[in-house]
Order: C-alpha cells, then structure tokens, then sequence
C-alpha cells in the first residue's frame, strides 16, 4: 500500500512510518510531496495521506488534549500495546503543546531536527531515523517493565 505526507519530515512524519511498517503495513511505500499537493497526489497514486491537513490520520483533540498523527493510526488501526502508548505519549510532546512533557520529548524533537539536517531527502531520513524509533520503544517496553530506570 502507498502512504503520503508532507516533505522535509521532522517528528510525526518519521515516527508515522515506523508505526506503520512495524505495526500496520509492512510492505508499505511511502511518498514525500510538498504540503499543498498532498490530498491531490494522494487520489492520482490511490494513497493514505497522513500527518496533513483534511486527512483523516491527522491531529486531533480530545477532551481538551491535542493528539498527533502517530495517535491517530494507533486508534484507526486498533493497536493496543502499552509501550507503544508510551512511545505516543514522548512522540506527542515532542510534536505538539501538550501539559507534562514526557523529559524525553525535548531530545526527540532535538534528534528529529538533526537528522533531518544530515538527510538528503526524507527516504534517507526516514532509514536513519528508524533505528532511533526501535531503540526508543525497547526503551519504553524496559521502562514500563521496570528494567530500564533513567539514572538522573
């Protein structure tokens, strides 16, 4: 399946994918299109826009809490997984304004930005980035088991 969002991805756009082609689809193809081309090219290749305005895997707000992309998957797809909640939750807070901060969130947003910077499109952003995603949500299945304490 073919899955399309908006170039020069940074937090949601990267972390989408990895949720998707672990969790999902994971045979899918992604497209990177500029922002206004988005639902138009996504009709012409028949493919699920997500993480752009008037896509139904976009933000979303919720008794008074402002949800991302990557939270919208997780309910449309049914995916029940308390460390992956987790992984919302840091993914979250590094992509919107949201009260309590996981202390995690800051450093992805900061580790999302670099990556972006050494990428030379969002394909090649995308497979650096991935490892950081799976590194994160072992973090967050050590944390939530309690082998994994942060030491500060």
């Amino acid at each position: 399946m073919k899955w399309i969002t908006r170039e020069k991805a940074k937090v949601d756009r990267i972390a989408c994918p990895w949720l998707i082609r672990n969790f999902v689809d994971k045979d899918a193809e992604f497209l990177f299109v500029p922002k206004e081309s988005v639902m138009e090219t996504a009709r012409k290749e028949d493919a699920i826009p997500f993480d752009t305005p008037g896509a139904e895997l976009f933000h979303f707000s919720e008794k008074g809490i402002e949800y991302d992309s990557f939270d919208a998957i997780i309910r449309k797809y049914g995916i029940n997984d308390k460390a992956l909640d987790e992984l919302a939750r840091i993914v979250r807070g590094a992509d919107t304004r949201m009260e309590d901060t996981p202390h995690e969130s800051p450093g992805l947003e900061a580790a999302a930005l670099g990556f972006r910077e050494i990428s030379s499109d969002d394909h090649e952003n995308m497979r650096l980035q991935f490892p950081y995603y799976d590194a994160m949500y072992a973090y967050c299945k050590g944390k939530l088991s309690g082998k994994i304490k942060l030491e500060h």
